[in-house]
């Protein structure tokens, strides 16, 4: 087996909270799905995201990252601050 390091990369992303809807429409322009507000029983309220894999569901905590090549994906609270700092 052979390991590999993560090469760092910078990444534009915002933190969908609920509150924020045009923030998010804004930051992901043609790759916004549609967003989702129907009252369940734990209040969720999702974004659809356009990715290149296809639709992806962001939830509220999730982040919106614009990756190198310009495409949109969501991801994990945990996974993201994980992953990224804020530089």
């Amino acid at each position: 087996m052979t390991r590999y390091r993560k090469k760092p990369v910078e990444v534009d992303a915002i933190q969908w909270t609920g509150g924020n809807l045009q923030d998010c429409i804004e930051f992901l322009g043609s790759s916004f799905g549609g967003h989702n507000a129907r009252r369940t029983p734990n209040g969720k309220s999702e974004i659809k995201v356009l990715t290149l894999e296809g639709h992806h569901i962001a939830s509220k905590g999730d982040y919106l990252i614009r990756g190198v090549a310009g495409e949109h994906y969501p991801c994990k609270p945990g996974i993201f601050e994980a992953t990224y700092e804020r530089v």
